[in-house]
């Protein structure tokens, strides 16, 4: 009999960890943040499967080619990967500014002005060597695109001016500055069909990591996911902002300055998104036109939210959006169907995402509860 008592108690001390309260109490939290994204994501992927069922395409076969189109071969992952950088930059605009309650959407302005400033550094800078072009286009991009979202968070704490709507509409400005430029006083005369500016030259491109067609912008993305992890949860910065993104009476009575964390961590996110538009210039346009206007910016704000305001769960989050805006060419050549059809993809996910939000603290089998 106490053989068999002991034997039970050793099988009831093996059960899961996940049917253990405690252990549910200690990481139901980490769970529930990759559980209900990743539910969002596959329910989206349903819907969407639906809407192409409708027009007598199978699911299955779209949801084979879009896996193929984005990580079946060797240049696949190449051409997820590239598409991956600026979503991870554009994200982190988004995401930093989140920290501190508030919800930034102008990546895309900052992007555009970004490479624009970029493009105006190697340009003023020709016949200067080629390491010093691209240091000035990499501090030209951050601060033109830091100064530009500092701008929107300065009119939401100086004017009381909603930093949603005000990022936004400088998104559309940017636009405005970008085409009135190029399409004057920085044109380049030889560009009829498409204005274009000069371009910044070959030399001054910052080229592919080696053994690869995947260019540097993944490792700066990738250094500065990383670098604002750390500064948001590792640093007395981080915290502070933290801290005012939670309840900013307090932090104003604790003598935190609320509106240095606002400007700083404004610079900071459109910097990001700055340096991806340079990313976009020095490595893939080689000069600045509409082109650039290509979305990064838009969809870095659902990596953001896909991967709850998180700068390392960014990563895998823009490698996987990524992967989905790759395999477009490949839905349309096997399937017929539209190239934009995965921005339909991205918006119905936007959606699910959003409307997921309302899930988090109600799963009752999460919280440990016996």
């Amino acid at each position: 009999m106490t053989t068999e008592a002991a034997d039970s108690t050793e099988a009831v001390g093996a059960v899961a960890p996940a049917a253990d309260p405690g252990f549910l109490q200690r990481y139901g939290g980490t769970i529930e943040y990759v559980l209900i994204p990743g539910a969002a994501l596959v329910g989206a992927l349903a819907v969407f499967g639906i809407f192409v069922a409708m027009f007598g395409k199978n699911p299955l076969d779209l949801y084979f080619y879009m896996y193929y189109g984005a990580f079946g071969t060797w240049f696949s992952w190449q051409n997820t990967l590239t598409r991956a950088a600026p979503l991870i930059l554009t994200a982190l605009c988004t995401a930093l500014p989140a920290q501190l309650g508030m919800v930034i959407i102008g990546g895309e302005g900052a992007l555009l002005i970004g490479a624009l400033s970029a493009t105006s550094a190697a340009l003023a800078l020709q016949g200067m060597p080629p390491l010093v072009i691209q240091i000035a286009m990499v501090i030209a991009g951050v601060v033109g695109g830091g100064l530009w979202i500092t701008l929107s968070g300065a009119l939401r704490q100086y004017r009381g001016v909603n930093e949603t709507i005000s990022s936004l509409l400088l998104v559309y400005i940017g636009l405005a500055i970008l085409n009135h430029l190029v399409e004057g006083a920085m044109r380049d005369p030889a560009s009829l069909n498409k204005p274009s500016t000069r371009e910044i030259g070959a030399a001054n491109m910052i080229g592919s990591i080696p053994g690869t067609d995947v260019h540097w912008g993944l490792v700066f993305g990738l250094i500065a996911a990383i670098a604002s992890y750390i500064l948001i949860y590792h640093t007395v910065f981080g915290f502070a902002a933290r801290v005012a993104g939670g309840n900013i009476r307090a932090a104003k009575i604790v003598g935190l300055g609320v509106s240095k964390l606002i400007l700083t961590v404004c610079f900071l996110a459109g910097g990001a998104a700055g340096l991806a538009g340079m990313v976009e210039v020095a490595a893939v346009q080689g000069r600045t036109n509409a082109n650039l206007a290509a979305g990064y910016g838009f969809t870095g704000i659902l990596v953001a939210f896909l991967a709850r305001q998180n700068p390392l769960a960014i990563i895998p989050v823009a490698i996987l959006l990524g992967g989905i805006s790759a395999s477009g060419g490949l839905l349309q050549r096997r399937l017929g169907l539209p190239d934009a059809s995965v921005q339909v993809l991205q918006g119905i996910i936007f959606v699910f995402v959003l409307a997921s939000d309302a899930l988090y603290g109600r799963i009752g089998f999460l919280k440990g509860k016996s």
